[in-house]
């Protein structure tokens, strides 16, 4: 397994495994996430993983609107039961690797609404 690989597997365990309660809630703001590069998962409480995505600012990302919410908005999901859970990139180095990261979690996982959305080459 390649370090990068390793970083990827010890991050999807992290967004995924986190409690649902301790991932950030959705507001109309988004000021609680940091302004920081990282990778984010929208999850579901009971389906899981929704969606899967990297940023150089979190919190920017999300102020603009964010497609898979409107996607769980039209699934019918109620927003309650729709949360984020971030990894910041600080962690982790550098942005370059970033790239790397997602690619190898969305192989991995292959989350619903990133399926709706074709995949930069």
């Amino acid at each position: 397994m390649t370090n990068s690989q390793q970083h990827a597997r010890e991050i999807l365990d992290r967004l995924a495994f986190i409690e649902f309660d301790k991932c950030s809630e959705i507001d109309l703001n988004f000021n609680h996430l940091p302004a920081v590069a990282g990778i984010y998962a929208i999850r579901h409480r009971t389906d899981g993983l929704l969606y899967l995505g990297k940023t150089n600012n979190l919190s920017t990302r999300f102020k603009g609107g964010h497609k898979a919410f409107t996607w769980a908005w039209l699934d019918l999901y109620i927003a309650s039961d729709v949360r984020i859970a971030i990894e910041t990139l600080d962690r982790w180095g550098n942005s370059a690797l970033l790239l790397e990261l997602e690619a190898i979690l969305l192989r991995a996982t292959e989350p619903p609404y990133n399926v709706k959305i074709p995949m930069e080459r």
